[in-house]
């Protein structure tokens, strides 16, 4: 039986904020913007090239044996790309801050790329919920 990782939510504090942030200045795809019940708003948003999606809700209770999640507590996704020096242009011409390209070193997180799997970048949207951007050595269908 296979397994699919297909929506992570994303807790924030505005969805119209978070859908500009996402949408227009990350490049991710739109799939939903919807009041799914009645005072129940959806926003679905997938990464280009991705088979998993993040979902920004508004007043959509906890699922039994859950918590809602705050706003800015989300950290640790992580997003692959094959070209991390162009995806940092990208981000950066679309007005987010995204920090410099740094590996992992002997003395802990270095300026600059590493070597295979081993270059990255982070940023944070508004709420403060924060990114990890690495450099794959190819396209997932090719992995």
């Amino acid at each position: 039986m296979n397994v699919t990782l297909e929506v992570v939510p994303v807790p924030v504090t505005d969805l119209d904020r978070a859908k500009e942030f996402y949408g227009d200045r990350c490049g991710f795809k739109v799939d939903l913007d919807s009041e799914v019940a009645p005072g129940i708003r959806v926003i679905q948003l997938t990464p280009p090239g991705s088979r998993c999606s993040i979902a920004l809700e508004n007043g959509l209770p906890p699922a039994p044996g859950q918590r809602q999640m705050a706003p800015g507590t989300l950290h640790g996704l992580q997003l692959c790309v094959v070209d991390i020096d162009a995806a940092r242009e990208q981000l950066l011409s679309r007005g987010v801050e995204v920090s410099p390209v740094q590996h992992v070193g002997p003395e802990g997180w270095t300026e600059g790329k590493g070597g295979t799997w081993n270059s990255f970048m982070f940023f944070q949207d508004p709420d403060g919920n924060s990114w990890t951007v690495q450099e794959a050595p190819s396209e997932l269908s090719e992995r």
